[in-house]
């Protein structure tokens, strides 16, 4: 397997723990591109939200993640709001494989729920905001998605297991890019391929 896995979703969707194993597990160098910015600004993320707000951080997002996928052979998790940048779109989609980690609002407002580093979050209606996201972003996560996969419907391992699949798949062109239940995995799962 060659070339850059780029993962994107919303928060909460498994995007660090995944992209960890993934680059364990093929040994590579693994990059948060928000765990990037906290360090090349000494600050954490809600602290540039209340400084520079959503824009200013934006601006910082787009120049590291141009940097980043301009880089050979890495795993790159993304912030879940990576892709509403065109740039940050185009740049995902042209230097690597793109990895949708899909979940359901409810297991990511479980998952976000306890977690103050989620400044978009810190609101009265933390749900409500979730699924205002989840609609907003999932036609942009597809847009440029390779391999779309549900995060929610078993064991991280399991999970990267699948995802390693696919990749072999997709690398040899053999098969569609399609991850079907098997019945130790339950409900929830479903895959797709995105049209060029």
């Amino acid at each position: 397997m060659t070339g850059n896995i780029f993962l994107i979703g919303l928060m909460g969707a498994g995007k660090t723990t995944v992209g960890k194993l993934i680059a364990r597990h093929l040994n590579r160098p693994f990059v948060d591109s928000d765990h990037e910015i906290e360090k090349r600004t000494g600050v954490n993320i809600p602290l540039i939200f209340e400084l520079e707000g959503e824009a200013g951080f934006r601006t910082r997002e787009a120049a590291v993640i141009e940097e980043l996928t301009g880089q050979k052979n890495i795993v790159l998790a993304t912030g879940g709001g990576a892709i509403l940048s065109r740039r940050n779109r185009d740049n995902l989609r042209r230097n690597g494989t793109v990895i949708y980690l899909r979940a359901k609002v409810e297991d990511l407002w479980q998952r976000t729920r306890h977690d103050k580093n989620r400044p978009l979050l810190q609101t009265a209606e933390p749900l409500a905001k979730l699924k205002e996201l989840f609609t907003q972003r999932d036609p942009l996560y597809c847009e440029i998605a390779d391999i779309i996969v549900d995060s929610g419907a078993q064991s991280v391992h399991a999970l990267v297991h699948q995802i390693e699949e696919q990749l072999k798949q997709l690398e040899s062109k053999q098969a569609p890019l399609t991850i079907a239940p098997s019945p130790s995995q339950g409900e929830g799962w479903d895959g797709g391929k995105k049209s060029r």
